[in-house]
């Protein structure tokens, strides 16, 4: 019997064995039709919320491509002991959608520092450059200075309104750091990164620019070595060298932020239980940096030292909220993407579901009426949804159809990365290997110390005043000036001189 033909009898064989084992109640087509009918009574009864939008919450997956929000769909559902491909995510609950194009001004694939410039200031750029337009050129200094471009975190803090990060990294990451910084380079996270030439030149580290350029309420992520005089001991890590402060112009910047909001009930904190006990109705700054570098992945995080995504999103609206004039919050969760880098999906899908619930908790404490809530992606990673899998089958589980080598593969595969393994031409045997851990490395197609990103649109969900501007295919500069218009801030007051803000309510109530 040839390949081909067993291949197609497997196939076949699949089809069958996946269609006697589905529920009862999917084999009878009234269960499609009542489904479909409500869904579309609910599109129906959908009417335009055209508010202005007083906060604009920003959830960023950095990674998070189509792929990996099915998978992890797929995952959460699985994670309570259901098969997963029906479960519905609080992201699936956005009934506005959109794709946005990612490509930067001088790559078709992009990276975050040059798509979150696009989709917070609202210009393309370069790659590896933030603040800045693309005439900046990435790490050369003289190029910066009048190509700054400001950030919606900016209009809005111009326009009354309170500001924050939140971030499964470091704050001087990419992404948090296109809020406030601008930087040729968004790997100058301190002065010690920065080349004599660029600081002769003018230029200044992201971490510096962190407590000077925009006055931000809440910070809130990882970074704190950045901070600090080079070899001041890390209050946490105090024996570990890698840890120590990096400054070499001996400024810490903790405490020059303390200083700053001198008159201000402004509070610092690097452990869970000094953060617990900020009290957001009486705080009115926090800087909160839980590591030296990025945060702990959600699965290695010690939940004693560290809080979760949850916890920070909460406490970060509840600061923020008390402004009556409203908010603007980004929070990232940002290791989706490195662990996509690291070949491990089980970390990358596991943050998804984490970051999907910090979502759930922001809907909690805000209204629709008058929250511009948005979910999207930064760029996505060459990862793989492949196989015939049968139903209910792990999403971090091995097809059942195995490849022409008479060897099994992964469901979810990369298409380069560290899992590149062929030995004496042929792939790993994984019959015996269980791929469904923690520390387990997807098999890739080409071999790479660390994945790329990949190039294909990434969804824009959004809901709240003004939602439906997110709808449709656009370029990923247009976000911030959806964003903008919706709240009135910036340069384009259109909206707010033709639509009255919504009535002042400050009870919180669960998002419909």
């Amino acid at each position: 019997m040839g390949s081909t033909t067993m291949v197609a009898l497997l196939t076949l064989a699949l089809l069958v064995l996946g269609s006697c084992g589905a529920k009862v109640q999917e084999e009878d087509p009234q269960f499609w039709r009542s489904q479909a009918r409500r869904t579309l009574q609910s599109v129906l009864d959908r009417k335009l919320n055209t508010n202005v939008a007083k906060n604009i919450l920003f959830f960023l997956g950095d990674g998070m491509g189509i792929t990996t929000f099915t998978a992890a769909r797929i995952l959460k559902g699985q994670l309570q002991n259901q098969t997963g491909e029906e479960t519905v995510m609080t992201m699936d609950t956005f009934p506005n959608v959109g794709l946005a194009k990612t490509y930067s001004v001088d790559f078709q694939i992009p990276d975050s520092a040059a798509t979150a410039t696009a989709y917070l200031c609202g210009v393309k750029t370069n790659l590896n450059t933030i603040g800045v337009n693309a005439a900046g050129r990435n790490g050369i200094c003289k190029t910066q200075k009048g190509n700054e471009v400001t950030s919606i975190l900016k209009w809005a803090k111009d326009a009354g309104k309170s500001v924050g990060i939140v971030t499964t990294t470091r704050v001087q990451h990419a992404t948090p750091a296109a809020t406030y910084a601008h930087s040729v380079s968004r790997k100058w996270y301190s002065d010690a990164d920065v080349p004599e030439s660029a600081k002769r030149e003018g230029c200044t580290d992201i971490a510096s620019q962190l407590i000077k350029n925009t006055d931000i309420d809440v910070i809130i992520g990882g970074g704190r070595k950045y901070m600090t005089p080079r070899g001041t001991k890390d209050p946490e890590y105090p024996r570990d060298f890698l840890s120590r402060g990096k400054r070499k112009d001996g400024r810490n910047l903790i405490k020059e932020w303390q200083i700053l909001k001198t008159g201000k009930v402004a509070r610092y904190v690097w452990n869970k239980s000094d953060f617990d006990a900020v009290d957001p109705e009486t705080t009115d700054y926090l800087m909160a940096l839980f590591e030296p570098g990025d945060l702990r992945f959600e699965e290695d995080r010690n939940p004693s030292m560290d809080p979760s995504i949850i916890e920070t999103t909460e406490k970060a609206i509840r600061i923020l909220q008390k402004n009556p004039k409203g908010f603007f919050l980004l929070v990232e969760g940002g290791r989706i993407d490195q662990a996509h880098h690291d070949g491990r999906a089980y970390m990358a899908l596991h943050e998804t579901v984490a970051f999907d619930n910090a979502i759930a908790k922001g809907l909690e404490l805000t209204r629709e009426e008058e929250t511009l809530t948005i979910v999207m992606a930064d760029h996505s990673h060459p990862l793989t949804f492949n196989g015939f899998p049968f139903r209910g089958q792990s999403i971090l589980g091995k097809s059942p159809l195995w490849a022409t080598d008479f060897l099994p593969y992964t469901t979810l595969m990369y298409g380069n990365g560290p899992g590149y393994k062929v030995v004496n031409g042929k792939r790993p045997d994984l019959r015996n290997v269980t791929t469904k851990g923690k520390d387990y490395v997807q098999l890739s197609a080409a071999p790479l110390e660390s994945t790329t990103h990949s190039g294909e649109d990434v969804a824009v969900l959004a809901r709240g005043p003004m939602a439906h501007l997110l709808q449709g295919i656009h370029e990923q500069s247009y976000v911030a000036h959806a964003m903008a218009y919706a709240a009135c801030v910036g340069d384009d007051l259109r909206h707010c001189q033709e639509q009255p803000m919504p009535e002042l309510d400050t009870s919180l109530s669960s998002a419909q």
